[in-house]
């Protein structure tokens, strides 16, 4: 059994500590808005590294390249990412993040699914939806 002062002085010093830390609806912006950025920037620097993503029957869909279409999405990424990070248009640019990375992992979930793939990168981006939809919920509530 913890000792009771014990206790209280370990939430009095967490206490102390969170109150000069960062609100977390800051945090969620800047991290929603780092990683976005960070992925953006990475798809610019090497898309082919990105285009592995794209499945032979995905690859058909898409109207350019697997490629291309990792360097258009790399642009989009870093301006959404921005926007966040400037807390401009925040709430669009949450609710963006929040439905593609929504559809990624419905797509990401179907190949792994079917085939076995990409289960690591599906587990993360489960919870790069609930950050997004956190940016966005917050980014709503602000602006009632």
């Amino acid at each position: 059994m913890v000792d009771y002062d014990a206790r209280r002085a370990v939430e009095s010093a967490f206490g102390r500590t969170a109150s000069r830390l960062p609100a977390a609806e800051l945090l969620t912006r800047w991290g929603l808005g780092g990683m976005l950025v960070a992925a953006g920037v990475h798809k610019l620097l090497d898309p082919a590294a990105w285009a592995v993503y794209v499945t032979d029957w995905l690859a058909p869909l898409l109207v350019v390249s697997p490629v291309v279409f990792m360097l258009v999405n790399g642009w989009l990424e870093i301006g959404f990412g921005l926007a966040l990070l400037a807390d401009r248009y925040t709430a669009f640019a949450a609710a963006v993040a929040a439905v593609s990375l929504a559809a990624t992992v419905g797509y990401l979930a179907v190949v792994w699914a079917t085939t076995g793939q990409f289960g690591d990168v599906l587990a993360r981006d489960v919870g790069l939806v609930g950050l997004a939809l956190a940016a966005f919920v917050d980014a709503v509530r602000e602006h009632r």
